[in-house]
């Protein structure tokens, strides 16, 4: 009887020590499930981003380069007499503001019907167009094409490939209108949109205002001399018979009273016209960046960009390379293009001989204005 007794108990000792272990066994068959399959849910939305970003990169691509070829022609042909006027900045861009735009094309249908949006769909991802979180708005000649297509490399950024012109040409034609002009974007993308005449045309800062206050804002200087010629060669480039730059920048053919209303000279002018954009966006939205270290340090500068806007650090050293030929930095690869290519013909001109008495007496002409830009910023870019 003891016996049987003490073997009835081991017994029932091991029966429960087995339930304990077969709940053990399953409660960790189930976490281990829970955990896995977590990790393909991951998987599987980061695949489909990742898909989303390269189709988006795709279409932008080919949509940015026949709009950029229409872009540059229509530039080619008019270029040349806005830059040979010596009226005022504001006075030509006011002209210009009632300039009739070609009729918008409707391309959604289209788009919809491609075999990549159906593909999206069916994952259940829909691209759709926004008003820009970012604007390039300046400053003309000063690497704000350069700026625009190093921040493309990055897989969050997405930017009308063309200069729209809404805020200062074609604001009356309305948001919609503006819109339809920006390209595809998924949610965690920054939709962009470069126009350099925005940072000098009196009535954006306020229209800038009234469609999103929180409007982040990229503006490329450099050294308003520099600026200046490098305008002046650009349209020399397109005008034969044009003037010195000696004979436009001064009146009556002396050095000694400057210009003010000609067009290079006047834009030079940085403070007085942000000015007039930190009446209505705190400086904390505003990025400065040096165009002279955009060429010597491109990925510094591209750095800065990021992390302003809230981006990773995707854009790097390896993405550039210097052509000593060109005195410029070239991409190993691009948004449109995956061979190594610079930015194009007209980028890094050789300027004209000009006369150092009128140099230097630009730079004297500048430089308070340049102290009082120092000043509202808070940075010294040390030009001459």
């Amino acid at each position: 009887m003891i016996v049987m007794s003490i073997w009835c108990s081991s017994l029932s000792l091991s029966s429960r020590s087995l339930a304990i272990a077969v709940v053990v066994c399953l409660t960790l068959v189930y976490f281990s499930y829970s955990f896995n399959a977590c990790i393909l849910a991951s998987i599987s939305r980061s695949l489909q981003q990742s898909n989303l970003r390269n189709l988006l990169a795709l279409t932008s691509s080919s949509r940015n380069e026949s709009s950029e070829a229409g872009n540059s022609r229509s530039e080619s042909s008019s270029s040349g007499s806005r830059n040979s006027s010596t009226g005022s900045t504001n006075d030509r861009l006011s002209s210009t503001s009632s300039t009739s735009a070609p009729p918008v094309q409707t391309v959604t249908s289209s788009l919809d019907g491609a075999p990549k949006y159906q593909l999206l769909r069916q994952q259940g991802l829909r691209p759709s167009r926004h008003l820009p979180d970012t604007l390039i708005i300046g400053v003309k000649k000063s690497g704000t094409r350069a700026l625009l297509e190093f921040i493309r490399l990055h897989p969050d950024v997405r930017a009308a490939g063309s200069e729209v012109h809404f805020f200062d040409r074609h604001y009356q034609r309305g948001l919609r209108w503006y819109r339809h002009h920006m390209p595809y974007t998924i949610e965690g993308q920054i939709t962009m949109e470069k126009t350099p005449s925005y940072f000098v045309t009196k009535e954006v800062p306020q229209r800038v205002y009234h469609m999103n206050p929180a409007t982040k804002l990229l503006i490329v200087v450099r050294d308003p001399v520099t600026r200046a010629i490098s305008d002046y060669t650009q349209a020399a480039s397109k005008k034969a018979d044009m003037k010195r730059f000696e004979q436009l920048a001064f009146i009556n053919g002396s050095y000694s009273v400057v210009d003010t209303n000609w067009g290079p000279v006047k834009i030079g002018v940085y403070a007085r016209f942000l000015e007039r954009w930190l009446l209505y966006f705190p400086l904390s939205q505003l990025l400065f960046i040096s165009g002279e270290r955009l060429i010597m340090d491109p990925a510094y500068e591209i750095g800065r960009v990021q992390d302003f806007l809230g981006l990773k650090r995707v854009v790097t050293e390896k993405h550039f390379y210097f052509n000593a030929t060109k005195g410029f930095p070239c991409l190993f690869k691009s948004e449109a293009r995956s061979t190594p290519h610079c930015l194009g013909k007209t980028k890094g001109r050789n300027h004209p001989h000009i006369d150092p008495g009128a140099i230097e007496r630009l730079r004297e002409f500048y430089r308070p204005f340049n102290n009082k830009f120092y000043q509202l910023t808070g940075i010294n870019f040390a030009w001459p």
